[in-house]
């Protein structure tokens, strides 16, 4: 069976950072995606649980600041960037 080409549109810092996490585990982007494919055909649905982007340190850090009462808040945007004198 002849193989077929599958072309899709990213961002290059996503390909970047897929292709260093690929190349990790010995894994070509192709190869990658050929297994996300397969095992999309294996599992009858996607291979993983999407899940949303997670805060990083110092985000979860100011939400704790902001919880035990420090910290600034705003009422607008335009109170916000006045506080930042902009």
């Amino acid at each position: 069976m002849a193989n077929v080409t599958v072309q899709s549109r990213v961002k290059p810092e996503l390909k970047e950072k897929a292709e260093a996490v690929f190349s990790a585990v010995g894994l070509s982007t192709s190869d990658a995606i050929r297994m996300f494919l397969q095992q999309s055909v294996n599992m009858g649905g996607l291979p993983f649980r999407p899940t949303a982007k997670q805060p990083n340190a110092d985000t979860l850090e100011a939400m704790a600041e902001l919880a035990r009462g420090k910290g600034k808040t705003f009422r607008s945007t335009k109170e916000f960037y006045k506080d930042l004198g902009i």
